[in-house]
C-alpha cells in the first residue's frame, strides 16, 4: 500500500481472525449505496494478495490446462478496473490506457514480478475507493457511455460492474493459484 492518507485502513485489511469486509461494517467515507462495491473491492484485494502469496514468478505465469495465468488476471484486474472507473467518471480512455489494454493482450516474458503487480492492484483499489467516496449518490443514475461503440450504462452500473468484475477475476486467481500449488506437490 502507498504511504499517506488511505481509505484502506488497517481495520479493513483482512487477517485470519477477521470476517470478510462486508461483515466488518461500513467503510469510512463511502456513501451508503456504494458500500457493497467498496466491500467487493476490498475482498478482491485481500483474496488476491492471499492467493498469490508465496508463488514464484514462474508459478505466477503458469497456464495450467490452458487457463489464463494468475499473473495475466492480476494485470487485467488492475487495467480493467481503471478503465471501468474512467467510464464511470464520464471520461474517454486516454492514450496510455489504450496502450495498457493492448499490452495486456500481448504479455510475454520477461513478465512483471509479483510485487509490482500487487502494488498496481492495491493502488487501483485505493483509487477505486477514493472514487466511490467522491461519487455523489445523486449521480448514480446518470448515463455513461462505454467503449468505442458508446454503449449506454450508468454510473452505478459501471461501479457495480467494476466491483463484480474484480471479484470474478479474483476468484480465477484464487482457483488457478490453488491448481498451480497442487501441481507443485505432485
Amino acid at each position: 500500500m502507498s504511504a499517506g492518507p488511505s481509505l484502506l485502513r488497517q481495520e479493513y485489511i483482512m487477517t485470519v481472525s477477521q470476517p470478510e469486509p462486508w461483515l466488518r461494517g461500513p467503510v469510512p467515507g463511502i456513501p451508503p449505496l456504494l458500500q457493497p462495491a467498496a466491500h467487493a473491492f476490498l475482498l478482491a484485494l485481500e483474496n488476491v494478495e492471499a492467493a498469490v502469496s508465496g508463488l514464484t514468478v514462474d508459478q505466477l505465469w503458469l497456464e495450467p490446462g490452458g487457463a489464463a495465468s494468475p499473473g495475466f488476471h492480476l494485470v487485467h484486474l488492475a487495467g480493467s478496473t481503471d478503465r471501468l472507473l474512467t467510464y464511470a467518471r464520464g471520461e474517454a480512455l486516454s492514450a496510455p490506457q489504450r496502450a495498457a489494454l493492448a499490452a495486456e493482450r500481448a504479455l510475454t516474458a520477461p513478465y512483471p514480478p509479483i510485487d509490482e503487480l500487487l502494488t498496481g492492484w492495491c493502488t487501483t483499489v485505493e483509487r477505486a475507493l477514493r472514487q466511490l467516496a467522491a461519487t455523489a449518490e445523486s449521480t448514480l443514475n446518470d448515463v455513461r457511455l462505454v467503449g468505442r461503440a458508446q454503449l449506454a450504462s450508468t454510473v452505478l452500473g459501471l461501479l457495480f460492474h467494476a466491483a463484480e468484475h474484480a471479484q470474478r477475476h479474483a476468484g480465477q486467481i484464487v482457483t488457478t493459484s490453488k491448481v498451480i500449488r497442487g501441481l507443485s506437490n505432485i
